[in-house]
């Protein structure tokens, strides 16, 4: 699935940047903001899928029997990395109903800035499918780094990577590890903070989407019970099982692909 645009590309679509300044806005209510991060998750996946394969395919009209075109092969897959991925990821399931849908979980160390991977879900016939990779915000690009690894050892045909706000650190990052990955996002910010933050960026997405402000101390409890998972049970996790998405309300340490 190669995008005809360069590695890294910004949906200029005035829409998306009007939608994305009213999600950067301090003042933007929590219901606010999720409503417009489904909507930019539509647009961002009308612009990501414009490449998509078709063939032509015989139906009946009212009128007359027609070859008409429609997508080829296995639909997409759309995986969220998880919390705030997933408001993405519904957006664009407006516009591809019928993808199947995969999630990642990767707390963010505040203090190492490293990510640590505490949930994965994925269909299992991930080699047959193209990949849409969400997650608003591409910082370090450690998060996208880990996500992307984690899809290429499960044989992913094909993948895009797709973020509402990108820093250049997080591009260079992802485009050393993986060049063959194009990125697609809605805007690309000045850089990093001494924090790892994007600067100006907006709210922290998984905080605003939920109403919680405690986000760093929680994710520094995931990333602890998260490596306690990993180096006690990463031996016994068979990973390639064929396992379809669970509900996303049960958070296990679940390796399938």
């Amino acid at each position: 699935m190669g995008m005809p645009i360069p590695s890294f590309a910004v949906a200029a679509h005035p829409l998306i940047q009007h939608k994305l300044t009213l999600l950067r806005a301090r003042e933007t209510s929590t219901g606010e903001f999720r409503r417009l991060m489904r909507e930019l998750g539509f647009l961002l996946g009308y612009e990501a899928t414009r490449d998509l394969p078709l063939t032509d395919a015989e139906i009946e009209t009212p009128l007359e029997r027609a070859r008409l075109p429609l997508l080829a092969g296995k639909k997409l897959c759309l995986v969220a990395i998880l919390r705030a991925g997933a408001g993405l990821a519904d957006g664009m399931l407006e516009l591809v109903p019928s993808a199947r849908v995969g999630h990642i979980g990767l707390a963010r160390d505040h203090d190492t800035l490293a990510a640590v991977e505490y949930y994965l879900k994925l269909p299992g016939d991930l080699p047959e499918r193209d990949v849409i990779l969400v997650d608003p915000m591409l910082a370090t690009g450690n998060s996208a780094v880990a996500a992307i690894a984690r899809l290429k050892e499960c044989r992913a045909r094909s993948l895009k990577f797709i973020c509402l706000v990108a820093a250049p650190e997080g591009v260079a990052q992802v485009h050393r590890s993986f060049p063959d990955v194009p990125i697609l996002a809605a805007a690309l910010d000045r850089g990093l903070n001494e924090h790892g933050y994007i600067m100006p960026s907006s709210a922290t997405p998984a905080t605003a989407c939920t109403g919680r402000s405690s986000y760093r101390a929680s994710s520094r409890r995931r990333c602890r019970a998260a490596a306690r998972r990993s180096s006690s049970s990463a031996a016994n996790l068979s990973r390639c099982s064929g396992v379809n998405v669970a509900s996303r309300d049960r958070v296990a340490f679940t390796a399938s692909c």
